[in-house]
């Protein structure tokens, strides 16, 4: 595409933009590693990251650590609680508030994928200069 004179931002050269395209694609190029072998998205994959870490998170709390929005975060959850990837429980705390946790499944594809992210992640700053 070419760029109008009405066009008040150079994209190209816009950076809130040129970072949200690098992080989809850094995002993209992990995700081929995990969604072939375990039919995982990426919004699922950051969900089980997410609770990997803290567990015992809800929802709203999973969108609100990855900045994901709550359409995405539903549809993951949603789809790795089918998936027995997740367990949903009543928080003891408030038991109007469910909370998740990774399940014995769940943390068997985080053991398999994050050595692949954290290799690409090397790859990657090994790259760079200081």
């Amino acid at each position: 595409m070419k760029p109008t004179d009405r066009d008040p931002i150079d994209l190209e050269r816009f950076l809130p933009y040129r970072l949200s395209v690098l992080s989809n694609l850094v995002s993209g190029t992990i995700a081929d590693a995990y969604q072939r072998r375990f039919d995982l998205t990426n919004p699922e994959w950051r969900v089980i990251a997410v609770l990997s870490r803290y567990p015992g998170l809800s929802a709203a709390e999973v969108g609100e650590l990855t900045r994901m929005d709550a359409v995405a975060v539903s549809r993951a959850v949603a789809r790795l609680l089918r998936a027995g990837r997740l367990r949903r429980a009543v928080s003891p705390l408030d038991r109007r508030r469910s909370v998740l946790s990774v399940s014995p499944a769940g943390a068997a594809v985080y053991r398999e994928v994050a050595p692949v992210a954290l290799g690409y992640e090397h790859e990657l700053l090994g790259a760079l200069s200081a």
